[in-house]
């Protein structure tokens, strides 16, 4: 345990940030499965937009790198494309 004001103080602020960062993959990882179990290609483009929302919000914030970020979003799309090819003209 520690003993000075300020670490007593540096473990709540940790801990505040580790539970808010807990909080945002957990919404993140939820909207990335929600992509991956859309029914429809209409769902999977709703699911993907907020998805990509959320990602580049975690990259802003450096929750994430925004490579890592780019590469969760190209994955998600090929995966979409593939579930759900454009219809043929």
């Amino acid at each position: 345990m520690a003993n000075l004001k300020s670490s007593i103080k540096d473990i709540r602020r940790t801990k505040r940030r580790t539970d808010r960062n807990q909080d945002r993959m957990t919404r993140i990882e939820t909207a990335i499965r929600s992509v991956k179990n859309a029914s429809t290609a209409e769902e999977a483009r709703k699911a993907i937009r907020e998805c990509s929302m959320l990602l580049d919000r975690a990259a802003k914030s450096d929750l994430l790198h925004w490579r890592t970020v780019s590469r969760k979003k190209s994955r998600l799309d090929r995966m979409v494309a593939a579930k759900f090819p454009p219809a043929k003209k």
